[in-house]
């Protein structure tokens, strides 16, 4: 079997600007690999590039498989790319419930109900289901990150069931940033769930270690747009061209 993803020679220049230089990555089905790097590093030009955003202006982005660089993001969403943002973007004046039966609609689903037991399990899945009927804009930071998540699970609804469907590969764009710290351990056990017990593939950036040790397969470290160094977080850690490279700087 292919990789669920896999990136050959991936770079993005603008101008006389490299902004990404040269990526090789796989990522194996039902890994979880996290992107580290301080800021301007690369990661989210990275990011864009895989769910089709940006244009790469050299290199492959593969799909199971199949050659997805040309394909427009929506595209790559039916293929089974899901994708979260730095910032969250939640319709302030809608429901948590509607947001999940709107995606679910433009997914393909053609009767879903916002108070039907399919939403519902969906929220069950990231913890939203107490709030189901509030409006997103009255929620917490980190419910808004889940909400975030249940919206990319949606697409399960547009294929006839609750669980395990949506995307095989979730993009995870710095969920914790501006999450508040009595919310982070909730947050990262939905996504551990996600990924361990749904069998998703994670590609997550995310600039705390600590929250990683927990999370991740591999952790792969990005600086000036290469990437210096992939392996398992103890040995990324103890590897000394990261150490020489990121001296007075957080991981």
């Amino acid at each position: 079997m292919p990789p669920v993803l896999e990136l050959s020679g991936l770079s993005w220049s603008v101008g006389a600007a490299t902004i990404v230089d040269g990526i090789e990555l796989a990522v194996e089905e039902g890994e979880f690999v996290a992107v580290i790097g301080p800021n301007g590093a690369g990661k989210t030009s990275l990011f864009n590039l895989v769910s089709g955003i940006t244009r790469p202006t050299g290199g492959t982005v593969r799909l199971d498989g199949a050659d997805i660089t040309g394909l427009p993001p929506h595209r790559r969403a039916r293929r089974g790319l899901g994708r979260t943002f730095q910032s969250s973007s939640v319709f302030p004046t809608m429901t948590v419930a509607e947001h999940v039966a709107l995606a679910a609609r433009a997914a393909g689903a053609k009767r879903v109900a916002e108070d039907g037991e399919g939403v519902r399990a969906v929220l069950e899945r990231v913890r939203l289901a107490r709030r189901a009927d509030d409006l997103a804009g009255g929620l917490s930071h980190g419910d808004k990150r889940k909400l975030e998540l249940a919206v990319l699970l949606a697409p399960t609804l547009a294929q006839g069931g609750s669980s395990p469907g949506g995307p095989r590969l979730m993009l995870l764009d710095e969920p914790m940033a501006g999450v508040a710290a009595e919310e982070v351990g909730e947050l990262t056990d939905v996504i551990r769930a996600l990924h361990r017990a749904e069998g998703r593939t994670v590609l997550m950036v995310e600039h705390h270690m600590d929250i990683l040790l927990g999370l991740a397969d591999r952790v792969a470290v990005m600086h000036h747009g290469t990437l210096l160094a992939i392996g398992t977080p103890d040995a990324v850690m103890a590897d000394p061209t990261v150490q020489e490279a990121y001296v007075g700087e957080e991981l």
